[in-house]
């Protein structure tokens, strides 16, 4: 392992995910408490959200969906494309408050529109809800672009873990459904397949931050009593031909680390453009130790490759 990650592996809050309301709580005070980084530059334009201190105009609002589905939106000075971003949480925590500090990086770091999703948590809201919410603000997204100041042409879909995941599943469903066009997936260390059968599903049982049963857990919580489909588990789907470039990123000492790696090869064999990073001595999450050199390297990549993606 790093081991500048390796010291921090001691100081990782531990959640009990048989308890979600007690992990959301455990985990909400801390994530919510690191900063946001801020950004020089020119300022926005004098009209709509007020900048914060980042230079970032921030502005929280409700997307039509089945229920209305909070977003907030980041827009850095003179963006050309945006991207609709899930966050992770195992898709039983988190929200836009936790998430607040990687959204401001991309779009720091990217100069894109982010679009936060605030997206319906499991085991209260299990699958589709998620996925049905993502959808819905991808639509929104592509609906509004000349109002958040975008090509209609240039939206990514892109998130973290689970976020990831269900980010994956969006490209299927827009896919199937001749739904919006989407420039690029960003999933970063995507939670793919609740199948659990891949070598480093079977072995790394007690790696930090995510191991095989938690990883179980989740699975459960999403699922419910329903049947695992390839817009639950992109994994299981057979046919991955005509979806939109991807950016798959793995951590080495991750149960998902096989199944990402697994996923952009089977991509490119479909004939889907991929840069794919498999990132030494890190784990599960380890990126938000932002001040360990791989975790600065792996968010350069990251808001690098949408960067380049959404270039005109």
């Amino acid at each position: 392992m790093d081991p500048e990650l390796e010291a921090f592996v001691p100081l990782l809050p531990r959640t009990d995910l048989n308890d979600p309301v007690s992990a959301r709580k455990a985990l909400a005070a801390p994530a919510a408490s690191r900063p946001a980084p801020d950004a020089s530059g020119p300022a926005p334009d004098a009209s709509g959200p007020a900048p914060d201190a980042s230079g970032l105009e921030i502005e929280d609002r409700t997307v039509p969906g089945g229920p209305g589905v909070p977003v907030r939106i980041y827009r850095p000075h003179r963006a050309q494309g945006a991207v609709v971003w899930l966050r992770g949480g195992g898709f039983v925590f988190g929200d836009l408050e936790t998430e607040h500090p990687w959204a401001s990086r991309i779009a720091i770091g990217s100069g894109a529109v982010v679009i936060s999703v605030d997206y319906r948590r499991s085991p209260e809201h299990p699958f589709p809800a998620a996925l049905d919410d993502a959808y819905a603000v991808l639509a929104w997204a592509h609906e509004h672009a000349a109002e958040l100041g975008v090509d209609p042409a240039r939206i990514a879909i892109g998130g973290h873990s689970a976020g990831a995941g269900i980010s994956a599943a969006v490209a299927l469903l827009a896919r199937d459904r001749q739904g919006p066009p989407i420039r690029l997936q960003l999933l970063n260390e995507p939670l793919l397949d609740d199948r659990q059968e891949t070598w480093s599903q079977r072995n790394f049982t007690d790696t930090p931050w995510h191991d095989r049963d938690r990883i179980s857990l989740m699975w459960r919580h999403y699922l419910g009593s329903g049947q695992a489909t390839p817009y639950a588990a992109p994994a299981r789907a057979t046919d991955l031909s005509d979806l939109p470039p991807a950016y798959i990123a793995a951590a080495e000492f991750d149960p998902l680390r096989d199944e990402d790696i697994e996923h952009a090869v089977r991509l490119m064999r479909a004939g889907v453009p991929v840069e794919l990073h498999q990132w030494p001595g890190t784990f599960h999450g380890s990126q938000a130790i932002t001040s360990a050199e791989v975790s600065q390297r792996q968010s350069a990549a990251l808001v690098g490759a949408l960067r380049r993606a959404l270039a005109p």
